[in-house]
C-alpha cells in the first residue's frame, strides 16, 4: 500500500507558481485514488516563508470534492491555534462533504513563532488542547453545552456518529496520556519505543480499551520517490528535498523525529539513506514488501510537478504491477 502527503511548500526553487502546485496536488489526489493509494495526508503550519499549507481543511475539502473513496487525513491539525467551536463546525461540514472520509491527527504543535503570529500563548498550550478537545467532543453531540461561561450549540452534526476518527499526535508522555484521557488512538513520531507502553498503561488507568497506537519504526522512509536513474533524479530533485529537510530541522531544533535530517547538502542528504530516499523500481518493490507501506511526498519542497509526475508514472508502471 502507499500513502501520499502534501504540505504545499513553495520556496521558489524552480519556475512553478504556488497556484500550479495546488492544481497539481488536486490532480495527484485523483491519481492516488485511481491507483490504489490508501490515504492522502495534508498538514498545517502558519506564516512559513515558503508558503507551507496553513489551511488543511480547505485543501482536504477540495480533494474530497475531486475524489469519492480515498481516505484523507489532516496530519497534524494544530488544535490550540484554533477556536474550537469554529473548528468543530468546519470538521462537521467536511465530514458531510466527504461522506466521513476525513480523519485527524490532533497535535499541540512545536513552533513557537506560529503561536505568536496567531496571538496564542505557547506556554500552557497543553491545557488549551484539553479545553479544545473537550469542547469539540461536546460540539459533535449537537446539543447545548456550557463553554467559557455561556451556553452554545454547534450544528450541523457530523455524518459520522460521534464525529470523525481523531488520533493524538505527538512524541511525549503527555501526549500519550492525553490520548488515553480522551479515548483516542495515537500517532507518534517514532524514536520513542516507550510511548505505546505509556499509552496502554494510561488507558488501563482510565478503564478504556486502547485504540491504535502507531509508532513508526526508525528506518521508515517518509519522503519516497522512484526513478529509473537515481543519479539523474537526485541531480534534479535534490535541491527540493534538501529545502524540505532543512526547513523541518530548523523548526524542530533539538527535537527528534524519524523524518528529521540535519544534512546541509544534497550529497549529505542522499548519503544518509534516511527519511528522504530515491529508489530504483526494484528497490522500491523490495522496500514495500519488507515494510508494507510506501510514503510518497510528490511535491516535496515545492517540486516541479513535471518532475513529480515522472516519479509517479514510474511508480505506477514499474512498481505497482509487481506488487499485485
Amino acid at each position: 500500500m502507499f500513502i501520499m502527503r502534501f504540505d504545499m511548500r513553495s520556496p521558489g526553487i524552480g519556475n512553478t507558481t504556488t497556484a500550479e502546485l495546488y492544481a497539481a496536488a488536486l490532480d495527484m489526489a485523483v491519481w492516488g485514488e485511481e491507483n490504489g493509494a490508501l490515504q492522502i495526508v495534508v498538514s498545517e503550519h502558519h506564516g512559513s516563508s515558503d508558503d507551507y499549507l496553513p489551511s488543511p481543511l480547505v485543501l482536504a475539502s477540495a480533494m474530497a470534492a475531486r475524489t469519492s473513496r480515498i481516505e484523507i487525513q489532516i496530519g497534524a491539525l494544530i488544535v490550540p491555534l484554533h477556536d474550537p467551536l469554529r473548528l468543530a463546525e468546519d470538521i462537521a461540514v467536511l465530514d458531510l462533504i466527504s461522506s466521513g472520509r476525513v480523519t485527524y491527527v490532533m497535535a499541540v504543535g512545536y513552533v513557537e513563532r506560529e503561536y505568536r503570529q496567531l496571538d496564542r500563548p505557547f506556554k500552557g498550550r497543553g491545557k488549551r488542547m484539553d479545553e479544545c478537545l473537550e469542547a469539540i467532543r461536546n460540539a459533535f453531540t449537537g446539543e447545548s453545552f456550557e463553554y467559557q461561561g455561556r451556553m452554545v450549540r454547534i450544528r450541523p452534526t457530523p455524518m459520522t456518529p460521534g464525529g470523525p476518527t481523531m488520533l493524538m499526535g505527538g512524541n511525549s508522555k503527555a501526549a500519550a496520556r492525553r490520548a488515553a484521557r480522551f479515548g483516542m488512538g495515537m500517532l507518534a513520531q517514532g524514536l520513542n519505543p516507550e510511548l505505546e507502553g505509556i499509552y496502554r498503561a494510561a488507558c488501563e488507568e482510565q478503564g478504556i480499551t486502547p485504540g491504535p497506537c502507531i509508532n513508526p519504526p526508525p528506518n521508515l522512509v517518509t519522503s519516497g520517490f522512484v526513478a529509473r536513474d537515481p543519479d539523474e533524479a537526485w541531480a534534479k530533485l535534490g535541491p527540493y528535498l534538501l529545502h524540505d529537510a532543512r526547513a523541518y530541522a530548523a523548526w524542530m531544533g533539538d527535537a527528534t523525529s524519524i523524518s528529521k535530517s540535519v544534512a546541509n547538502t544534497v550529497e549529505e542528504l542522499r548519503a544518509q539513506q534516511g527519511a528522504y530516499r530515491i529508489f530504483t523500481p526494484e528497490e522500491a518493490v523490495d522496500y514495500m514488501r519488507s515494510t508494507g507501506v510506501f510514503l510518497l511526498q510528490p511535491l516535496c519542497g515545492g517540486l516541479d510537478p513535471d518532475l513529480a509526475w515522472e516519479c509517479l508514472d514510474t511508480f505506477k508502471a514499474d512498481v505497482l504491477p509487481k506488487l499485485g
